[in-house]
């Protein structure tokens, strides 16, 4: 037995089985009590801490509490807000009662986050805060199922006195009362929950319409998390900075489930906007994060080169090629000369144990991408500094992954080999199939989707892939966006948009050219760093669309352009961009340009920009701009300006 803050839980409570989330939890409180740290928040600038007998105290009054209110077994509840330590007490509370939980984007619109909770059946929503609870509240007539709408910050709240809405201590307060009338409850409910129960409705990021719900179980979590863990060890003592979405099945992943299999501390920033700060602070051992965060990551990186001082810049620069012929070699796995490592030595010494450090990679031993596929260029790059960045490879569909690099095999053209238990070939039409025991129970409500996807215990993912002589899975793009020019040459516009990105400049880009004569671009600029370099050319400008209008920042991103160019002119003449455009707006997810997960939805790009689409095509030069956009708290602004179309040089393509 251990002892906490509400008294001492008896010896009656010891579960048969650890095949659940809810009993990893108790076992993970009874193991380490008071004298670890489960959970860790920043706020007000200070550390907060949990440790696992906190974790459970409020998992289990916070859980009671809700039975008090009508949950019972199989209901469902909603989960909205930013990354905090009550996100996943309530997470786990649902489960505990048998109940099943499920996430929101916090930065969903109205109309995203009313599809979701009404398609789920929400019987309780949680929100993190004022803006959220708002938001919940319009949407009232669109929502019946929601009984009751639970707050974790009252900042804002005083005011409110709408039944519906409760305040999250309160709830915790409800739960203590109910165990006083009930004092068994409780661990009666874990004992019963099952690895093969619902333990979370994990909704896709929807690329071509509205997301569909994931029906995983805790068996299909925890398999997932054990056979992960098999490949890319984590440790108890290990710290993680959760700052991804956790509805996103990436953040669980991690979160949730390798945290509560292995133990290890969980840390929470204090804002969306401290997260690279608190990061340095914690030095996680482990991080996992989708391509765009490294590929910001890279992107700051230079853009701090460029602001150094001469002496600092002199020293990276003569580092990173010197890193760069050390990632080489470990990618050939060839055995570095006895000079190469004294060089790297120097530029560890005086360049790149800096500049880890000011990333907060002091201590970081596991780093892993996913979601999508990361550029070469950006791969060799943190390699280069001596990250040991793997790529991972899955879907919400299969828990969140099937494939990694292992140790000492890492090929930035592959996303590496399949995790243990995992089978995966390649169908006649070239598609990815996959089975193992994370595969999902099919889509909520959704029979039909669930029936093309899911066939015969065969996960289709909708990727096409092959294998290479040395067995890794070398993803090329989704089956669908895989393009094919009027002439029949194929080519994929992810990989050309990958190697576009890993430019500073250039923080989105599109490409086209499905049955047509080339290849196009809509690109967006990255404000923050080309505002930088406009400033230092003593360039002035005044809006985004301003900035990006101006000459000068064209011929900029031409010079860009012509480097991917003359890479992919290696590969294939006819593959390389003849003509782009820099937009006016950034692609956003508010726009529905961009899912919440930042993928690019290419069909709806490819209708809202049609004009300008047809411009690069024809012999149009610039394309006059009046249109409205749309901001997240539902204003709008009216854009007029002018779009113009750069032809890539001849001697560039």
């Amino acid at each position: 037995m251990f002892k906490r803050k509400d008294g001492i839980i008896p010896d009656n409570t010891e579960v048969s089985s650890q095949d659940t989330l809810p009993k990893l939890l108790v076992r993970n409180a009874r193991r380490f009590g008071r004298e670890k740290v489960a959970l860790r928040e920043k706020e007000f600038g200070i550390w907060q801490s949990f440790t696992w007998e906190d974790y459970l105290t409020h998992v289990r009054f916070f859980s009671l509490g809700l039975v008090s209110l009508g949950l019972t077994k199989g209901d469902k509840v909603a989960i909205v807000g930013d990354n905090r330590p009550e996100w996943v007490f309530a997470e786990l509370a649902a489960q505990c009662a048998g109940a099943v939980p499920l996430g929101i984007y916090q930065d969903s619109t109205s109309k995203e986050v009313g599809y979701v909770i009404d398609h789920s059946d929400s019987k309780f929503v949680v929100a993190e805060d004022q803006e959220q609870v708002d938001k919940i509240l319009e949407l009232r007539e669109s929502i019946p199922k929601v009984q009751k709408i639970i707050y974790t910050d009252p900042k804002g709240m005083r005011n409110y006195s709408d039944d519906m809405l409760l305040d999250f201590r309160g709830v915790e307060d409800m739960g203590r009362d109910h165990e006083a009338r009930h004092p068994d409850l409780f661990m009666d409910s874990v004992r019963n929950t099952k690895g093969e129960d619902l333990a979370l409705i994990a909704y896709t990021s929807g690329t071509t319409g509205f997301p569909k719900g994931s029906m995983l179980t805790h068996t299909n979590m925890l398999k997932m998390a054990s056979n992960l863990i098999r490949v890319d060890p984590k440790y108890t003592d290990d710290e993680f900075v959760s700052f991804l979405p956790l509805p996103w099945i990436g953040e669980q992943m991690m979160s949730v489930a390798s945290a509560m299999l292995v133990g290890f501390t969980v840390n929470f920033p204090e804002e969306p906007e401290t997260v690279q700060e608190n990061i340095r602070e914690i030095g996680p051992h482990v991080m996992f994060s989708p391509p765009r965060i490294w590929e910001n990551m890279a992107a700051s990186v230079q853009v701090r080169v460029m602001d150094a001082s001469p002496m600092k810049r002199f020293a990276f620069n003569r580092a990173l090629p010197i890193g760069y012929k050390m990632a080489d070699c470990r990618f050939e796995k060839r055995k570095p000369s006895l000079w190469l490592q004294c060089q790297y030595f120097l530029a560890w010494l005086f360049a790149f144990r800096a500049l880890k450090d000011r990333l907060g990679f002091s201590h970081l031993r596991s780093a892993s991408t996913g979601g999508a596929a990361l550029g070469p260029d950006t791969f060799r790059f943190f390699h280069g500094l001596g990250v040991n960045l793997k790529q991972i490879y899955g879907q919400t569909e299969i828990s969140g992954i099937s494939c990694i690099h292992y140790d000492g095999d890492v090929n930035f053209d592959s996303v590496g080999k399949p995790i243990p238990e995992t089978d995966i070939r390649i169908s006649d039409d070239g598609e990815i199939l996959s089975r193992s025991p994370s595969v999902f129970l099919g889509y909520y409500k959704n029979d039909e989707e669930t029936v093309a996807t899911l066939r015969e215990g065969w996960l289709h993912s909708g990727d096409a892939g092959h294998f290479s002589e040395d067995g890794h899975l070398v993803v090329i793009d989704r089956l669908k966006d895989v393009m094919q020019m009027s002439d029949g040459t194929r080519f994929s516009p992810q990989f050309i948009e990958n190697k576009l990105k890993f430019s500073p400049y250039i923080k989105e880009a599109v490409c086209i050219g499905d049955m047509r004569e080339f290849i196009t671009a809509i690109i967006n600029i990255d404000m923050e760093i080309v505002g930088k370099w406009a400033e230092r050319n003593r360039i002035s400008y005044t809006t985004y669309t301003d900035l990006s209008a101006k000459p000068e920042v064209y011929d900029l991103i031409e010079v860009e352009s012509g480097k991917v160019n003359r890479d992919l002119m290696r590969i294939n003449r006819l593959s390389v961009i003849r003509k782009f455009v820099l937009l006016y707006k950034e692609l956003d997810a508010d726009d529905d340009e961009l899912t919440r997960t930042q993928k690019v939805r290419r069909g709806f790009i490819g209708e809202r920009y049609s004009e300008i689409i047809e411009a690069m095509y024809g012999n149009i030069e610039a394309v006059p701009i009046d249109t409205n956009i749309k901001y997240q708290d539902g204003r709008t602004s009216r854009i007029k300006t002018t779009v113009a179309v750069r032809t890539l040089v001849p001697e560039e393509v």
